[in-house]
């Protein structure tokens, strides 16, 4: 056991970093505020999406103003909860995304050191019921290896070059990520009715958390050691006490933006937006070029066709990580930022900082040497393809999408080569690291 006061005094020594990073964070993004940049940035489509601009947020704000519905014309598409918000803070908005930022950092930074006290429990439990191989020490994780991922998780975040986009261009994006971050939290402290809350909370804000769902079940049945068996009367008992609670936090999410308009009109201009795709300004997603150049008449089948690979994954993902919900969470977030209809850098930035929890994958991975570079060099090619493509005229719109659709690629490698690092770690953990065949010669693994 550790005394009490070592224990404080590890966690006074973690803080300190953590408050500087915060500090760090602010001051750039206080600086870019000023800057001449700022109106540069917000106006990036890589950055701010027709669901997340700020520009769109004080239209929908002077429209409500004028005692007009921000949601009668075809400009304003967020929630009513937010311009709300608002207009109440319009004032204060830098300091509020700044604020925000900082929030989702501290929050990621909480649930990740929660999350490695579980597994590092959990591992010493199955060392004791000898589940694991004593063939595999070497993947073993050590509390000196675990210690400053929180911080890493932080400083992923915070210094983020897309995260320090988004929030200079005050995209509500970010107040996306900082709920998601306080779901990711309650979950992890195993808080049925905040973890439910905040889920209902991002869910009403952008629709496709709702897959997060299953993984937030998962993660509170392995707490309280209850099988994910259907025939277990506890199972079902938690998994409708967790139903009840995120359906009655969004319908009472809902039933009170009804109030707050008068109106239902919210319905179809955000979450009907979200799914029917009907602006088509380019941005970092696959959906605006392919239904540009698509006739009208087949459109509704490719929406429906591209809507469903955010949620196709989530029942045989579920199946498969149903004993890792965190990792299934991690993977989740993912597919979202990648397939969902309007995607912006801070949506990539908020998994990318998840990244460093799974360091210990790293001798398993085969493509980040080459999905890293493709990040970079398509992160620096979006705004020269741009340029040339609407500005010098030089390009056109098939560039663009070319270097957009290489983006995806390598997100998708990065996701999959940490998918398949983390199964086969799973498997060497249980048969050991170094495997052979009968006759005594090295075997090789092949995951199907």
């Amino acid at each position: 056991m550790i005394p009490h006061a070592a224990r404080a005094a590890c966690s006074g020594n973690m803080a300190a970093p953590l408050v500087l990073v915060v500090l760090v964070a602010v001051t750039i993004r206080a600086i870019l505020f000023r800057s001449s940049l700022a109106a540069f940035i917000s106006e990036r489509v890589e950055v701010a999406s027709p669901l997340n601009s700020w520009k769109r947020v004080v239209e929908g704000m002077a429209l409500l103003d004028l005692d007009v519905s921000p949601y009668s014309g075809d400009v304003f598409h967020e929630t009513p909860l937010i311009i709300y918000l608002f207009h109440f803070l319009v004032d204060y908005s830098e300091i509020v995304f700044m604020i925000t930022d900082a929030l989702t950092a501290v929050a990621l930074y909480l649930a990740v050191q929660e999350y490695n006290k579980v597994m590092f429990k959990q591992q010493k439990l199955y060392l004791e019921l000898k589940k694991y191989s004593t063939g595999a020490q070497e993947l073993l994780r050590v509390p000196t290896e675990m210690h400053y991922i929180p911080l890493k998780v932080a400083l992923f975040y915070l210094l983020n070059p897309y995260t320090v986009l988004s929030c200079v261009a005050k995209s509500t994006c970010a107040i996306n990520n900082a709920i998601t971050a306080l779901f990711i939290l309650a979950t992890v402290k195993g808080s049925p009715l905040l973890s439910a809350v905040f889920l209902s909370l991002a869910t009403y804000q952008s629709l496709y958390p709702v897959t997060l769902f299953p993984a937030a079940v998962l993660y509170l049945l392995q707490r309280e050691f209850i099988p994910v068996k259907m025939s277990s009367s506890s199972f079902w008992i938690v998994t409708c006490q967790y139903s009840s609670l995120y359906v009655g936090s969004l319908t009472i999410l809902i039933c009170h933006s009804f109030f707050l308009l008068n109106s239902w009109d919210f319905i179809h201009a955000v979450y009907g937006f979200i799914l029917s795709v009907p602006d088509l300004t380019p941005n970092i997603g696959l959906f605006w070029y392919f239904f540009a150049e698509m006739f009208a008449h087949f459109s509704l089948f490719f929406v429906c066709v591209f809507q469903i690979n955010v949620f196709f994954y989530t029942v045989p993902l579920s199946i498969k990580l149903k004993d890792h919900p965190v990792f299934l969470m991690f993977i989740q977030i993912a597919i979202i930022s990648i397939f969902k209809s309007y995607p912006t850098v801070g949506d990539v930035a908020f998994y990318m900082a998840l990244l460093p929890m799974w360091s210990h994958l790293s001798r398993f991975l085969r493509n980040i040497f080459i999905v890293s570079c493709m990040l970079v060099v398509c992160s620096l090619l979006f705004p020269v393809l741009w340029h040339l493509w609407i500005y010098a005229g030089s390009a056109n719109s098939n560039f663009y999408y070319a270097i957009t659709l290489s983006f995806n690629v390598a997100q998708i490698l990065l996701v999959s080569d940490y998918f398949y690092a983390f199964l086969r770690r799973e498997y060497h953990l249980h048969h050991g690291l170094y495997l052979t065949k009968k006759d005594g010669t090295e075997a090789t693994l092949i995951l199907k």
